[in-house]
């Protein structure tokens, strides 16, 4: 029995104290390092930069410098197209500051719509490392059908935005992209139109429209995928 302790003892010495992580916290691998690249969060319809709070301060949490987190607010009743353009004067603001080669843009809603325009149609995927949208209407939602902005309409199923947008590839080489949607979403319908062929595109547990952005189980899986 005392050769045994000793023997615990003499591990224990050489390997030094064993913790466990708490749940949800970074892993060196997914923690901020000097490759992961700057972040442009793009909000959803009636909404603002703010809506990102909840998941900036995480990934400040988890390394990330307020300098590599861009919350930007936008006029979201004007046309997708113009706001792709404005995401485009983002993306360009955020490398000059940072010196960062590429960014990665995390999206909720229809902010979506405008960063996957930027992507596909104004050269931004050699700009963008990851993409991901969160209850994008990516194919369109029956509930735009309830509201005239033209950022709304565009929303629509089967609008000429949408058409020109999901025509040939939905997700164009030279930049990563990924989905989450819920089956609780009352927003987006049908829950199909979030995904995108050749995305990752994942389901979460019953979340609302909203709760997208703030959920831990999804932030971490964000985390993860752009820092990939």
């Amino acid at each position: 029995m005392r050769k045994h302790l000793l023997v615990v003892a003499m591990v224990s010495a050489l390997l030094g104290p064993v913790t466990t992580a708490p749940a949800g916290a970074a892993t060196q691998a997914s923690a901020f390092r000097p490759g992961s690249n700057p972040i442009l969060f793009v909000h959803g319809y009636s909404s603002n930069g703010s809506y990102w709070n909840t998941m900036a301060d995480r990934f400040r949490a988890d390394g990330w410098p307020s300098t590599h987190l861009r919350q930007w607010s936008y006029d979201w009743r004007q046309s997708n197209a113009t706001t792709a353009q404005g995401v485009a004067a983002e993306v360009d603001r955020l490398l000059a500051e940072t010196g960062a080669a590429r960014v990665d843009i995390v999206t909720h809603s229809m902010g979506g719509l405008s960063s996957r325009h930027y992507t596909k149609t104004l050269g931004g995927s050699g700009r963008t490392d990851a993409w991901v949208s969160l209850g994008g209407p990516n194919h369109g939602t029956d509930a735009a059908e309830a509201c005239y902005d033209t950022s709304c309409t565009e929303m629509r199923i089967g609008s000429a935005f949408l058409t020109a947008l999901n025509s040939g590839d939905e997700t164009p080489e030279g930049t990563r992209h990924a989905t989450w949607w819920s089956p609780c979403d009352t927003f987006i319908n049908p829950d199909s139109t979030v995904a995108l062929t050749g995305a990752a595109n994942t389901r979460t547990a019953c979340l609302g429209h909203s709760a997208l952005g703030s959920d831990p189980v999804v932030y971490g899986q964000v985390r993860d995928f752009v820092n990939g």
